[in-house]
């Protein structure tokens, strides 16, 4: 062959090869149908799906399909198959997958739920719930799953407990965790196959998140808990007469759109009552995410769906999971501390937090060190792998900043480096917020300013020294709660006339069950086994509501998710009872509407909120018509292929009866307040779920806050009921003149017959 031909025929079959390896690329897509449009001739829906992804591909491969709170399937297909695929008869849409991430005692006595005289324990009518939580699985043998004194499991239970490696039905679930399932298919499509010597398939949980938010959200009573002998006492979750069925939809990779709503479809035809989702990954339109899909059709069914905000704070605009069908839960802290004093050679003492349970150092001080002045490279100073000099470390304690990698990675980094103990110093994204880690050396966190006196004095000594001082547990800190300086926060980017978050829950150093697997720090080097652990997160928050709404729940079944919603929102509260408004932690100020919702749950008054904003399927279609759905994207979101919106029919987004308000009005392109005020107008309907009554309406101020300047007027503003389930309507007028594009301002709107107080959160914002 000429030397020519044969440049030519391999330059071919160079060609053909990355032709090859283009083809096999196939990304996961989530396939949305119009069940209702089946052609004749078809038995199942399934197989005109299946008859679907065969007229585009004959070798794509079908990873679920989804028929209880989606009408479609999801598969591996190439770009050019999605696009060919989303112009058949009968496709609503083709939505590429998404990856979502996790979100990561004396709880119940903080929130009032062992409070004589009201709303204090879970009851048998709990036991009828059944709570799903789609995380990273369970172990099965934690005593927090105990079913001793339970029930027969509810009829209405139509789940199963998945056969798997290292899981047996007859030995993992029983009266109290009553189902377990796993997902993976889309995982694997994306990430290649498993590696199970790091996880397993099968409800197992390898991580121990899931098995932490399970018995978050249903534990049953565990004395005598503690992690390394902290936060000792009896351990329980919020309903702990509630059942538990666990979906495993997250894995070492991430959490997938495919198998989370394989797991929603899953959890709702099964029978639970409440979904709680801790993760969440990026903002999208209602229609193209699919937990916001998943939960609207929950909701419909009477599924009260819990999901947590994020820890993407204190940024603004950082939520995740922010459907009006959704509740979203931001986090706060308890009024329990595990502080560990840093005392200096100069005398001076700054209090930190720490999990630490090893030995103490010892009783001399020791030197200290700045890591950025004992390494070799340019971020030596976050202690990241491999940074730190053995040489200038061994022996010493090493003050850290915060950032890039886990703060238990840090300390991991500092004893491999030989040093003695740690001090890590939070950044200014941080501020004072103290997380507490079981940290594998001696080793303390402290805030912000701490951070930076005890690196001004590590500077000006020529012979700094140091030591760590361990208090063990403290309760009844105030002030508490804080709001964390992780928790995301608003405005809500998608609808920004739907305030969000809608409530914060405690989510700082929280206890609850871990996982056989890891030990607490999760870290591979840490040897160390625990029943319980204490991880701070909104993945903590999260599960803390969806417990009270089971409470709720059973004891009022008749209430809606909607209006379960509501009276954990209307109750809340957003100030102390000395009257100021509760902290950011990020900022050491007053938190706004925008970092807690309508404040902190106070579940014995949720029980007897006295009126709820109550909300029906045709409530949120109004709201999708108002928001400018197109039929098609309605149709994806809610199934709903034949619905249009009315033309003759005004909508606005103002009208949806949600328990807040927020607020928009034109700004100015100056600095200078002008022009004339813009009134808008929002309307909203009250049920009376208590006693007769008559309910006056006061407009209040965000404490250590502005309102603007903002105007608001209540018509009527007296409420009349007489009977349960009687409706009254009201209009709420607010007027401003411009302001700055950025400014905001605060109020807070209350109802109250002199027993309860209905309170909605305000926010104005001028874009």
């Amino acid at each position: 062959m000429r030397r020519g031909s044969a440049q030519r025929l391999r330059l071919l079959l160079l060609i053909l090869c990355c032709s090859c390896a283009v083809a096999v690329k196939r990304p996961t897509y989530i396939v949305h149908m119009a069940k209702s449009r089946m052609p004749p001739g078809f038995a199942e829906h399934r197989h005109w799906y299946d008859a679907s992804l065969r007229s585009v591909s004959d070798s794509a491969e079908v990873l679920y399909f989804y028929d209880t709170v989606a009408h479609g399937f999801s598969a591996r297909l190439t770009p050019a198959e999605a696009r060919a695929l989303a112009r058949r008869y009968g496709v609503l849409s083709v939505e590429p997958e998404t990856r979502h991430e996790l979100h990561t005692t004396r709880t119940p006595e903080f929130l009032g739920l062992d409070r004589g005289g009201g709303f204090v324990t879970s009851s048998d009518s709990d036991g009828d719930v059944v709570v799903g939580v789609l995380d990273t699985g369970v172990w099965p043998e934690r005593k927090s799953f105990d079913d001793a004194g339970f029930g027969p499991v509810p009829v209405s239970w139509r789940g199963e407990c998945e056969e798997g490696k290292d899981f047996t039905p007859a030995a993992a679930c029983n009266r109290k965790l009553v189902g377990a399932r796993s997902f993976y298919r889309g995982y694997e499509a994306s990430m290649g196959p498993m590696d199970e010597s790091k996880e397993t398939r099968s409800p197992r949980d390898n991580d121990g998140h899931g098995t932490h938010t399970s018995t978050t959200v249903a534990g049953s009573a565990v004395p005598d808990a503690s992690l390394l002998g902290y936060a000792a006492g009896t351990a329980r979750g919020m309903s702990s007469r509630a059942r538990v069925a666990v979906y495993k939809v997250c894995w070492v990779g991430g959490c997938f759109s495919s198998d989370i709503l394989a797991g929603m479809d899953k959890a709702v035809e099964d029978g639970c009552g409440v979904l709680s989702l801790s993760l969440g990954g990026r903002v999208a339109d209602y229609y193209r995410d699919s937990i916001a899909i998943g939960a609207f059709t929950a909701m419909e069914k009477g599924v009260f769906v819990s999901c947590s905000a994020g820890n993407a704070g204190p940024v603004p605009t950082s939520l995740s999971n922010v459907a009006p069908w959704i509740t979203t839960v931001g986090a706060g802290t308890l009024d329990r501390d595990f502080p560990a004093y840093v005392v200096l050679g100069n005398g001076e003492n700054y209090t930190g937090a720490t999990l630490y349970g090893g030995d103490p150092l010892p009783s001399s001080p020791l030197e200290l060190v700045y890591a950025g002045n004992v390494t070799n490279t340019t971020n030596g100073n976050l202690c990241m792998l491999g940074t730190l000099l053995l040489e200038k470390v061994a022996g010493k304690i090493v003050l850290c900043d915060r950032g890039i990698n886990s703060r238990v990675q840090k300390g991991y980094v500092v004893s491999e480096a030989g040093g003695a103990g740690m001090v890590l110093a939070n950044s200014a994204g941080n501020g004072e917020e103290l997380v507490a880690d079981a940290h594998l050396l001696p080793a303390t966190g402290v805030g912000e300013k701490a951070g930076n006196a005890i690196r001004s004095y590590l500077f000006s000594d020529p012979s700094p020294t140091a030591t760590i001082v361990f208090g063990g547990t403290k309760v009844r800190v105030r002030p508490s709660p804080v709001v964390a300086a992780f928790s995301s926060r608003g405005p809500n980017t998608i609808t920004r006339a739907i305030l969000k978050p809608d409530v914060i829950a405690p989510g700082v150093n929280i206890l609850a069950g871990w996982t056989g697997a890891v030990g607490p720090t999760g870290l591979a080097v840490d040897a160390r086994r625990t029943e319980f652990n204490i991880i701070s997160g909104t993945s903590m928050s999260c599960p803390h509501v969806s417990g009270l709404a089971a409470l709720l729940k059973g004891a009022h079944p008749e209430w809606s998710p909607a209006a379960i919603r509501s009276a954990l929102m209307t109750t809340a509260y957003a100030a102390y009872p000395s009257g100021d408004s509760i902290i950011d932690a990020a900022t050491g100020r007053a938190a706004t509407p925008f970092d807690l919702g309508a404040g902190h749950v106070d579940p014995p008054r949720a029980m007897d909120p006295g009126l709820i904003y109550d909300l029906t399927v045709d409530d949120y279609l109004d709201f999708l018509c108002a928001s400018n759905y197109t039929p098609f994207r309605i149709a994806s979101l809610t199934k709903r292929s034949n619905f249009t919106c009315d033309a003759t029919r005004t909508y606005a987004v103002s009208e949806l009866n949600y328990p807040s308000f927020a607020v928009a009005f034109p700004a100015t392109a100056s600095d200078v307040v002008v022009g004339d005020a813009t009134t808008v107008k929002h309307r909203r309907t009250l049920t009376n779920v208590g006693r007769p009554g008559t309910y006056k309406a006061t407009v209040r101020a965000w404490a250590g806050t502005e309102a603007g300047g903002v105007k608001v007027a209540v018509e009527p503003s007296e409420l009349s009921f007489t009977e349960v389930g009687e409706r009254r309507g009201y209009t709420v007028r607010f007027s401003a003149a411009g302001q700055p594009s950025g400014t905001t301002g605060f109020g807070r709107l209350e109802w109250s017959d002199g027993e309860h107080v209905v309170a909605s959160p305000l926010a104005f914002t001028w874009k």
